[in-house]
């Protein structure tokens, strides 16, 4: 006969009765899980117990695990006896964590991605990409266009993976071109703490900028503005190189190597002997190019050495040999986006022999060691870190949030640097005017942590004549503006 016992004083009761078994003092029955209580949901211990296998039960009769008199000392001990009855699975100690979260679970990562693609519709992902963003806490930016997506994004390993999956469930998209960097402690806390750091939430770039605590998904005719939305690399592309390759080919002789990114840019960072078109704009790249080397609007022009001059009249190569086509063409950018469309655009234009480097300087920084590098200072980068070094660890440069340009702490002790109004690259451009703006502006964001006050977005209170009304806080700025 089974002789159960039931007290509620005993904390060990409590845990059998979660259980799907009963205490019984007899060794000599067995137990089948497919055994049920009166109980609601299952503990750690029925959990661990659904393999409908016979289990021994049985007690040491000398104590009575469950008695509210037995002596804690005791009960620990018990406990654990009594559990290695219970399971024929390895045991879980008191201390034990039954089922341990990964480390880097809640360890941030940003990835940058593209692809170019055949994708008309590609509106339709707008809203469940972004719903899905929000929803796992993912943050950053990403551009949807006709020519496939164009993206950078912040959160957890698992929720990163889970949008990248998504966009990739579209057969277009499979095989992103992805980056990983690491992410700074401030940058995980401003992501977890649904805020923002002392820095500005403004933009930091033109092609992908996004800041850390939202998530924006832009609709556009190009993935990256070049201007010319009739040059597709979907159709023709240079040839990629590797990081651990492209040491060599820029070291050849006959090899001329262009930074396609902008002035901004390659003023902090660029590869040994880079030339640099002093671009303000990726759009401008194709002027630049039409202007340092000869090249005609048609192949067939091309062939025949002739160039379209600014006064419509032809040149030939032998009256132009400075501005003869290089032998051989090696570019390179940010993530590889912007070389990859240049690329298919010297192509377009008669240019032989076009390489460009496989993810970016930041691939080149993260897979080859800092001894053998020809990389010479940081690399500017489209979001709060403002630039990374080798091994993609967050640089020394903060951005001034007047021009969105990055700036050393030796441009921060010039005069004409004022945090968030200007820097020494566009003071001289602004107007009093602007700079007093972007006085108000940074005012807003330090008393309120957004731009625009707290009733940003809401209907102004009106007061019984029917005034607006104003809040005393926001008065009270605009008047020592």
């Amino acid at each position: 006969m089974l002789s159960c016992r039931r007290r509620t004083t005993s904390p060990l009761r409590m845990l059998l009765q979660l259980s799907p078994l009963f205490y019984c003092s007899n060794p000599n029955l067995l137990f089948s899980t497919t055994t049920t209580t009166t109980t609601s949901s299952p503990s750690p211990i029925s959990r661990a117990s659904q393999s409908h296998r016979p289990l021994f039960l049985f007690c040491n009769n000398n104590i009575d695990p469950l008695s509210s008199s037995s002596s804690s000392s005791h009960t620990q001990s018990t406990m654990t006896g009594i559990s290695r009855c219970f399971f024929s699975a390895p045991i879980i100690e008191p201390n034990d964590d039954p089922d341990p979260a990964p480390e880097d679970s809640q360890s941030l990562v940003v990835v940058s991605f593209y692809k170019f693609a055949d994708f008309p519709d590609h509106a339709h992902m707008r809203k469940p990409l972004k719903d899905l963003c929000q929803q796992l806490r993912v943050s950053g930016g990403i551009i949807l266009a006709p020519e496939g997506i164009n993206g950078s994004i912040c959160g957890t390993r698992e929720s990163v993976e889970r949008v990248l999956g998504f966009i990739q469930s579209d057969n277009r998209l499979k095989g992103l071109r992805q980056v990983e960097s690491p992410v700074s402690p401030e940058d995980e806390a401003i992501h977890h703490g649904h805020g923002h750091s002392t820095s500005s939430p403004l933009a930091a770039g033109e092609d992908a900028p996004f800041r850390w605590d939202h998530v924006r998904v832009k609709l556009k005719k190009e993935i990256v503005t070049l201007g010319m939305p009739s040059v597709s690399p979907i159709e023709k592309v240079g040839t990629y190189v590797n990081p651990r390759d492209w040491n060599a080919l820029i070291s050849d002789p006959d090899t001329v190597v262009i930074d396609v990114r902008n002035d901004y840019e390659t003023r902090i960072g660029k590869f040994k002997e880079a030339v640099d078109p002093c671009t303000t704009a990726f759009r401008e790249f194709p002027s630049w190019v039409e202007d340092q080397f000869q090249v005609s609007d048609t192949d067939d022009e091309l062939s025949k050495g002739k160039e379209i001059g600014p006064n419509a009249s032809t040149k030939t190569q032998e009256e132009n040999p400075e501005k003869k086509m290089p032998q051989r063409v090696a570019m390179y950018c940010t993530g590889g986006i912007r070389c990859e469309k240049a690329s298919s655009y010297l192509l377009s234009k008669g240019f032989k022999e076009v390489y460009h480097l496989e993810g970016g300087i930041l691939k080149y920084l993260e897979e080859v060691p800092k001894s053998e590098s020809l990389w010479e200072g940081e690399c500017f980068v489209f979001d709060k870190r403002v630039s990374v070094g080798h091994s993609l660890v967050q640089g020394t440069f903060k951005l001034c949030y007047g021009c969105k340009q990055p700036v050393s702490d030796a441009d921060m002790e010039s005069p004409e640097w004022e945090y968030g109004v200007s820097c020494p690259y566009c003071y001289s451009l602004k107007s009093d005017e602007e700079k007093e703006r972007a006085r108000a502006r940074q005012r807003q964001f330090e008393a309120w942590g957004i731009i625009g006050g707290p009733d940003k977005g809401r209907r102004p209170t009106s007061s019984q004549d029917g005034n607006s009304i104003e809040s005393s806080t926001s008065t009270q700025l605009s008047d020592s503006a």
